[in-house]
């Protein structure tokens, strides 16, 4: 009889624990909130001061009082992040994070970023280049818009072969003040810090904050940042330019100054809800 009263107390005591613990500690498989994103638009329009950008048929003046054409822009945006209002920021996953903007094709013009966290964002912050990480990664992690066998990367021949690396910013177009023989100007810059021996670096890192608005991200509103790129400051930044002194511009020291001057073409024009 004692044995089987013993029994039953200790039965009761680990039932009474068991029952404690359940009370106590939520079940580890419980459904947790799930995580909300929705998506962003980033729109670039390309303009020339207040006039839209338009390919060959219209001559502007640039700020030392030379004529040109455009009859190519491409220009890659990589590495996107996104400042929330609280300060926190959204780092686009990278693999998803790299473009090409291309006067010449409009959809290239849009970029549509998914799977971001919803919320309010206050600023915005991109690479105009591609980073060295990636420059120098296995062929298998540049595809898509980095192949360069392919797609616009291939066609747009935005990839040296003589020194391996992407261009980071590829205009051209004519002027009267070119001395060259065709009265073609050409700036080609890219150039990543180096693979086996140290370059120049002309990455440049673009922070910009949402003037007086914010882009609201929820499963069902979508906003679209429009980002207006003057290229009259590839002419006029740190460093004037002249296209009679400098008609093309590559790989020298010079290409340096052109990075500077397109690192301040970027500003952020108006935020629209769809």
């Amino acid at each position: 009889m004692k044995s089987s009263t013993s029994l039953l107390s200790l039965l009761s005591f680990v039932m009474s624990g068991l029952l404690i613990a359940s009370c106590a500690f939520p079940d580890e498989n419980e459904d947790t909130d799930p995580i909300e994103t929705g998506k962003i638009q980033i729109q670039f329009d390309n303009v020339v001061g207040s006039q839209d950008l338009k390919l060959d048929s219209v001559r502007y003046t640039n700020s030392v009082g030379e004529d040109f054409t455009v009859s190519k822009l491409n220009y890659f945006i990589s590495n996107i992040k996104l400042t929330k209002i609280d300060g926190s920021v959204f780092t686009v996953p990278q693999d998803s994070s790299y473009f090409m903007i291309r006067e010449a094709n409009a959809g290239s013009q849009k970029l549509v970023i998914n799977n971001v966290l919803t919320g309010e964002y206050t600023g915005i912050e991109f690479v105009v280049g591609v980073d060295s990480a990636r420059s120098v990664s296995d062929e298998s992690q540049r595809k898509g818009i980095l192949d360069r066998y392919s797609g616009p990367t291939n066609e747009e021949a935005m990839y040296w072969d003589w020194n391996p690396g992407y261009i980071f910013l590829k205009m051209e177009g004519s002027s009267d003040s070119a001395m060259t023989a065709n009265g073609k100007y050409e700036y080609h810059i890219g150039f990543f810090g180096g693979r086996t021996e140290r370059t120049l670096n002309n990455l440049r890192t673009i922070k910009m904050n949402f003037p007086g608005q914010k882009a609201i991200v929820t499963t069902s509103i979508v906003s679209n940042v429009l980002i207006q790129a003057n290229i009259l400051k590839i002419f006029d930044g740190p460093t004037q330019l002249s296209i009679r002194k400098s008609p093309g511009i590559m790989f020298t020291d010079s290409s340096k100054n052109v990075a500077d001057n397109y690192a301040n073409m970027f500003s952020v024009k108006e935020i629209k809800i769809n």
